[in-house]
């Protein structure tokens, strides 16, 4: 007998819920619900008798080739595509770098939640894809930003105004770019890093240099200091978080480190809630 965990039971139990008709197979008398095991084989373009050997829990481990071809035969989403890896290899699979055009409206919910704590949602790549009242308050209008220069590096290296608020700016763009070049190399988007990273390298000497030094670090807590031409020195601290069920989405959010940095929070998103409603 399988195991409840095993990856036999995960593949047969994921096979039993498929609809043969749907897929395009005959309407024809099964004796059990769902795909039979020959069909799944055809769908993965594998052998049958490998399948079969695998819903048995024979034949030791496939290859991530092979499981990736079972995963869209059997249609699973990507967190059950990760479920199969880890049965199967002990181990999650390789990220496979997807665009991301936006978030949920629940996800935006938890952002505007934060009243007086700035927050972001950013890609793999870094773009950012939403923010809360706070984040438009203190750090950058995102909205008054062209979409595709919606990007932390773009709005660090090569908006002035941004430039101008940071405090310790040679050690705050040696983080950020050794941050980003993690973030990078896990999202597997080689193509689409190049393109950026020739993009800023052409537009800032101070990033083409930092880049090449090929340092690498975790964006995973800290201390930002802004100078604000409002209400002035702001200390922030930072903590990045995963997105559970979304391996593109990170999140970003920054506290007030202490009440007078609460206090001129408020006075930012009141100044700016007063300008829009003119």
């Amino acid at each position: 007998m399988t195991s409840p965990t095993s990856l036999g039971t995960y593949l047969k139990d994921r096979r039993a819920r498929l609809d043969p008709v749907a897929l395009g197979f005959p309407c024809a008398r099964r004796r059990t619900p769902g795909l039979r095991r020959e069909e799944v084989a055809q769908r993965a373009n594998i052998s049958p008798t490998w399948y079969t050997w695998l819903e048995q829990d024979r034949g030791g481990a496939p290859s991530p080739d092979v499981l990736n071809r079972i995963a869209k035969g059997l249609l699973l989403t990507e967190q059950e595509r990760e479920h199969l890896f880890m049965l199967a290899l002990g181990h999650l699979p390789e990220v496979r770098y997807r665009v991301t055009n936006g978030i949920t409206p629940r996800l935006q919910r938890v952002l505007d939640a934060l009243e007086y704590s700035p927050a972001i949602v950013k890609t793999p790549l870094w773009n950012i894809v939403a923010w809360n009242r706070a984040a438009a308050a203190v750090l950058t209008d995102y909205s008054k930003v062209p979409p595709d220069q919606r990007n932390i590096l773009k709005i660090v290296f090569c908006t002035p105004h941004v430039r101008k608020m940071q405090m310790n700016w040679d050690s705050l763009a040696r983080s950020v770019v050794a941050a980003f070049r993690t973030d990078a190399v896990r999202a597997g988007a080689s193509a689409e890093v190049d393109e950026l990273v020739k993009d800023l390298s052409l537009r800032n000497p101070e990033f083409a240099a930092l880049w090449q030094n090929n340092d690498v670090q975790i964006h995973g807590e800290g201390t930002k200091h802004l100078k604000h031409p409002t209400v002035g020195l702001i200390e922030l601290e930072y903590s990045g978080f995963a997105v559970d069920g979304r391996s593109d989405l990170g999140l970003i959010v920054y506290n007030p480190a202490t009440p007078n940095d609460l206090q001129r929070i408020r006075t930012l998103i009141s100044i700016t809630s007063e300008e829009m409603e003119k």
